[in-house]
């Protein structure tokens, strides 16, 4: 997978991370700067490490799987982007995320990286190296942050501009990735 590649997938990954950080900066006060750090790290932590212990998982299973690896990391990136185009249509409700609660974030950072899992389990099954998921995971917890980052502090100027479209973009971006493994895989093109 290329540098490239990966920063999409980041980009991808971080969709709906941005969404509930940016409704979240729409509706809450100013939040302190320590306080805003520890927000943003969070969600770059539940992100990358649950997209690193996907990878540890698949390959644990990558020798049953292997003739069929790149049809399941297909398959489950299709799934993922289809079902955040889905959300992206679903009606938005006008809830406030208190961020700033300890136990909201790490349910908040949690339910936002399931993702994360299954594109580490699709990850394995295209045989990535621990170099290159070290690489990807930093890329996933770089990208993360600065999308939580521009959610908060962003979310009072552009939250109604940008809204639920974000998972429309991110789900298309996953798609995207998966049909590319796909082609790699298959030497269409090639």
């Amino acid at each position: 997978m290329s540098i490239l590649a990966i920063i999409f997938l980041a980009i991808g990954l971080s969709f709906d991370t941005f969404a509930v950080s940016l409704s979240s900066g729409i509706c809450l006060p100013q939040i302190p700067r320590k306080k805003f750090f520890y927000i943003i790290s969070t969600f770059a932590i539940f992100q990358s490490g649950l997209t690193f212990l996907g990878w540890l998982a698949g390959s644990g299973v990558l020798n049953l799987i292997g003739p069929y690896d790149h049809w399941i990391a297909f398959f489950l990136l299709l799934y993922i982007g289809v079902k955040m185009i889905r959300e992206s249509f679903a009606a938005e409700d006008e809830v406030c995320i208190d961020l700033r609660n300890p136990k909201r974030l790490i349910t908040v950072s949690f339910a936002t990286s399931i993702d994360a899992l299954a594109v580490g389990i699709s990850l394995a099954m295209i045989d990535m190296s621990l170099g290159r998921i070290g690489l990807t995971t930093a890329v996933i917890a770089f990208v993360t942050g600065l999308a939580s980052a521009v959610g908060l502090k962003g979310g009072r100027k552009i939250g109604k501009l940008i809204g639920k479209r974000a998972e429309f973009f991110g789900g298309i971006i996953l798609i995207a990735i998966g049909v590319k493994i796909l082609i790699e895989h298959l030497d269409i093109l090639y």
